[in-house]
């Protein structure tokens, strides 16, 4: 069925496309009877599919990465698609619209994407008036970054902030410090930046009566030393788990022809497969399996989802893999495992 609509929406602007997608969804799920008719098509219920991770129980290991649902607007629509568990955001304290449009484009020669968004998003408050009505049979996670206009000094503030407000309603949280959208934050991705950053939210999560998992989601493009710091800091500041990987600033090995007109931007999608699993066995291997990764990067089936698994994550995500593949990729990287 995607393949039918596929070449329509992409000649849709994709940002405008994404928005028109999910009014449709939307409007399926509303249509009496239809909801349960697509969950019972999308999803896969084997025993075998499930995993523990942190306490929490995924009913399978194909999660949506944070990007897509950025403001908890579609969760009862992305319920119905099959996936193990959602992640929303990046989620600030303050909204903020992000840098200039157009800031999403499609690289289908190397079925990748480009983006700049840079934190658009409504704020944590708004997040959280749309999670009070969470499907209750959808994990999902929180993952949080800094506004634009906070000085990294002052980061740390702008992260517990978004903890807080979002606690009661979330499985587990995301500390965001590897978008290259937004000017330094990869500078938190420092040794020592890095160590506070993380010492304060973990002391934050202790206080909770009951605390999350945290995962903290890294770039691709760090090197071996700076990935064996963050097994250090993960190590030293009781922080759960590692996302890995964000999106890529390296367009080294793109076929699309001057890509550098269309500016800055992290590239996700098939690009990025090859870093990412490189980075998910790097850390696997040198940590000696100490703490869950989740793997997210160029998954776009079931021998890139099984690649990542393999190399030593517990869980994966797709994003752009669902532009190019459609909703249905999920199930059919589910039923292949």
């Amino acid at each position: 069925m995607y393949s039918i609509f596929k070449p329509l929406i992409f000649r849709t602007d994709p940002e405008r496309a994404h928005y028109a997608t999910m009014r449709l969804l939307t409007w399926a799920v509303s249509i009496p009877g239809f909801s349960m008719l697509l969950r019972n098509w999308f999803s896969v219920t084997k025993p075998h599919l499930t995993r523990e991770i942190c306490g929490l129980k995924f009913p399978n290991p194909v999660g949506l990465a944070a990007g897509f649902d950025k403001d908890a607007r579609w969760l009862k629509e992305l319920s119905v698609l099959g996936f193990g568990f959602v992640e929303i955001g990046t989620l600030t304290p303050k909204g903020q619209l992000g840098n200039p449009q157009p800031r999403l484009f499609r690289l289908p020669l190397d079925e990748g994407i480009l983006n700049r968004m840079g934190f658009n998003n409504d704020g944590v408050d708004a997040a959280v008036e749309r999670l009070r009505n969470r499907p209750a049979n959808l994990l999902i996670g929180g993952n949080i970054g800094k506004n634009k206009t906070t000085p990294n000094e002052r980061a740390v503030e702008d992260y517990l902030i978004c903890m807080r407000a979002l606690h009661p309603h979330v499985d587990f949280f995301t500390v965001n410090v590897s978008s290259p959208n937004t000017p330094g934050l990869r500078e938190l991705q420092g040794r020592e930046p890095l160590k506070r950053l993380l010492a304060e939210v973990s002391k934050q999560n202790r206080l909770f009566e009951s605390p999350r998992p945290i995962f903290l989601k890294i770039a691709p493009d760090m090197t071996d030393e700076a990935l064996r710091d963050v097994i250090d800091v993960v190590r030293t500041t009781g922080v759960d788990g590692v996302i890995a990987t964000n999106t890529t600033i390296d367009r080294s090995g793109l076929t699309t022809q001057n890509v550098e007109h269309l500016g800055a931007g992290g590239v996700s999608g098939a690009p990025l497969r090859e870093r990412s699993t490189e980075v998910i066995r790097f850390l696997h291997q040198e940590s000696g399996g100490a703490f869950p990764i989740i793997g997210v990067g160029g998954i776009d089936g079931v021998a890139s989802a099984r690649e990542k698994l393999d190399a030593g994550a517990s869980l994966v995500q797709v994003y752009s893999g669902m532009v190019y593949q459609g909703p249905g990729l999920v199930r059919r990287i589910n039923r292949g495992l």
